[in-house]
């Protein structure tokens, strides 16, 4: 049978396939886990749409509520599905604006990770009558996923969001 084994980074994750696994109802960037990537000889998208993104208001307390979409290319690591589920539930009863809880999410994907490039895009509902999307990137200093970043950035928005396509 071929397949991935435990030499190519399996042995050391401790969440997959676990049934006692603990929800950490606060902030937990150590829950984080990585497997190698075992196609890095190419470039590829690996895509992440959470629809069930919650935080807190840092100042009401209120609940915010988003999907939050990671997108990113590897290099040497990619991230274990199910540690990432539980990283993002431990924003539940984290209190950040929404452009913090995205910058966040980035900042300690790109520590866990050392992608060649990533994005994160908060799309949160409205609350009093506004919504806040925030959006953010990174590309690897000095390679051409930098410059990726940079025209992705300045290009993010080319098509404005209307009442009907949200």
């Amino acid at each position: 049978m071929s397949g991935r084994n435990h030499e190519e980074g399996l042995k050391d994750l401790t969440l997959l396939g676990n049934q006692n696994t603990q929800y950490s109802f606060d902030y937990a960037p150590e829950v984080l886990e990585a497997v190698d990537n075992l196609h890095s000889n190419r470039d590829y998208f690996v895509k992440f749409n959470c629809p069930e993104f919650t935080s807190l208001c840092p100042l009401t307390h209120q609940p915010d509520f988003a999907t939050m979409y990671i997108s990113y290319i590897p290099d040497k690591k990619i991230v274990e599905s199910k540690s990432l589920k539980l990283y993002l539930f431990s924003f539940r009863n984290h209190g950040d604006f929404h452009e913090d809880c995205v910058n966040i999410i980035m900042n300690d994907l790109i520590k866990l990770l050392d992608p060649r490039y990533i994005e994160v895009w908060g799309k949160f509902t409205p609350r009093g009558g506004i919504s806040i999307d925030p959006w953010c990137n990174y590309g690897k200093p000095g390679t051409k996923y930098e410059e990726m970043a940079h025209h992705r950035l300045m290009n993010h928005d080319l098509n404005p969001e209307k009442i009907d396509n949200r």
